[in-house]
Order: C-alpha cells, then sequence, then structure tokens
C-alpha cells in the first residue's frame, strides 16, 4: 500500500481502551506511543489488540508545531513530541518542518512560511510535534 501521508509510523499496539462509540488505540513507535481516538467498529475491523504490529499515519497538514523543546501541558491534543528541526524546506506560502524526536523518528508538519518565522524555526532548533488523537489513522497489514 502506498498513500500519500507523509507521516507514516510503524509500531506495536500496546493498549486499545474501548468506549461506546470510539476507542483510543495506542501504538508503541521506538521510544513513544502515539494514541489514535477511531471508531470501535474500525478497531474491531482491523482486529486491533495489544502487540499486534500497526502503522500510525499522519497528514503534515495535521501537525501542529510549538517552538521550545518542551511538551504544551495546558492544551488537549493527546500526542506531545519534543524534538529538533533537522529540516525546513520553505514552498510560495507553506512549508515543511522535519523534527526528529527522542528515537530518532522523524515527523513532518506543512505550516506556513509565516508561522515558520513567527515561531522562529531553524535548523537544529527545538520543537514540539502535536497531533490530535483524532487526526491519527490506523493501518494494518
Amino acid at each position: 500500500m502506498k498513500i500519500s501521508a507523509r507521516n507514516q509510523l510503524a509500531g506495536t499496539v500496546s493498549a486499545v481502551k474501548e468506549g461506546a462509540v470510539n476507542g483510543v488505540v495506542a501504538i508503541k513507535v521506538g521510544e513513544q506511543t502515539i494514541k489514535s481516538d477511531i471508531t470501535m467498529e474500525a478497531i474491531k475491523d482491523l482486529g486491533l489488540a495489544e502487540g499486534k504490529e500497526a502503522v500510525a499515519i499522519i497528514k503534515a497538514s495535521n501537525v501542529l508545531v510549538a517552538a521550545g523543546g518542551e511538551p504544551i501541558a495546558t492544551i488537549s491534543a493527546r500526542n506531545q513530541f519534543p524534538g529538533t528541526v533537522i529540516k525546513i524546506e520553505k514552498g510560495a506560502v507553506n512549508g515543511h518542518v522535519a523534527i526528529e524526536i527522542a528515537d530518532g523518528t522523524t515527523i513532518t508538519a506543512s505550516i506556513t512560511n509565516e508561522a515558520i518565522d513567527d515561531l522562529g524555526l531553524a535548523e537544529g532548533s527545538p520543537a514540539v510535534a502535536i497531533v490530535k488523537a483524532t487526526d491519527v489513522l490506523v493501518a494494518v497489514k
């Protein structure tokens, strides 16, 4: 399977918290855990259970970026990954910011050039990649 989403993070399901309509699936990717809020129907259809291999898929346009190296504790987003900016590619209006997190995994964000400048982002600067659990898709082989 090939898809256009830049962030395809392979790992293992470490927990599934079931709800009436939706559930939260935790996927361990290296040292990080990514949480996805998906329907119970999807959890069952994909056979998601602890120990199953899965891929967390995140579109770059769904990744927010905060300057600095510490998670932002006062927001509702479940996925906050501190790291270091390793690459910035600016286009006419938007740019791609690649952030390397603790275990060497890279998460790419697509944000405006204005935001890149306002945040003072540069290669080597600390940053946090932030993703809502509802923006994480889950795939299995």
